[in-house]
């Protein structure tokens, strides 16, 4: 029966490339440090474009496609805020996730801020609560602005809580009611149009309207 010597080939990818054609027998004495291209200058036909990709995004892992549910929504607003980093504390001294500023924390029932900075519960907690209160105050501006457009952007609901987690119900009471002339903007720049447009159309009747909306922090005593 005739053996069958099988061919090996390296075939150019690249010019100046060079092509070798040898049996098994002879990969198998084959020197791999003579092919060596360490210390070359290789000349790529396929340009590094990674400068020039700047991803809207940064993700450290794969998350779940969370869609336009409440999870989504604070998911997302947590993302511009801080990235989603429970540990975050910014220039401002805004805390967390969220980036709350004491202030709105104390409106909460919170007040011990490193308690607040080390469980993630009492943030996740603390997000809602502000949103109940906020969407309390904002019931009658959500009823009667949702659907209309202000300054180019269609009101939603997710819309006007998101902005007011940025600026306070106050100033988004404000912007509603002047139809967008009194404008608001955060030190970094970020206005309540911003948020208006880009937390809009989620699904936020998971948050209930509460006058008092207040951390139950019995639930996080040890």
């Amino acid at each position: 029966m005739r053996k069958k010597i099988a061919k090996f080939s390296i075939l150019p990818l690249a010019a100046g490339s060079i092509f070798f054609s040898f049996s098994t027998k002879k990969a198998a004495n084959l020197d791999l440090e003579l092919y060596s291209t360490s210390n070359m200058e290789l000349d790529y036909t396929v340009p590094d474009l990674r400068d020039e990709i700047q991803p809207e995004y940064k993700l450290s892992h794969t998350s779940p496609f969370l869609g336009k549910s409440y999870v989504g929504f604070k998911e997302a607003l947590a993302f511009k805020e801080s990235g989603g980093d429970y540990k975050t504390i910014n220039e401002y001294g805004y805390l967390g996730k969220y980036q709350f500023g004491k202030g709105t924390l104390k409106l909460v029932g919170i007040y011990d801020t490193v308690s607040f900075m080390n469980s993630p519960a009492l943030q996740e907690a603390a997000f809602y609560a502000n949103a109940s209160r906020n969407k309390w105050i904002l019931q009658r501006d959500i009823k009667r602005f949702v659907g209309k457009n202000i300054n180019g952007v269609e009101v939603t609901e997710s819309g006007i809580l998101a902005a007011a987690h940025l600026a306070g119900p106050g100033s988004v009471k404000k912007y509603l009611r002047s139809w967008g002339a009194q404008a608001f903007s955060d030190a970094f720049g970020t206005t309540i149009k911003t948020y208006m447009k880009r937390f809009g159309g989620y699904d936020v009747s998971f948050v209930k309207t509460e006058k008092n909306a207040r951390v139950d922090l019995s639930k996080f005593t040890s």
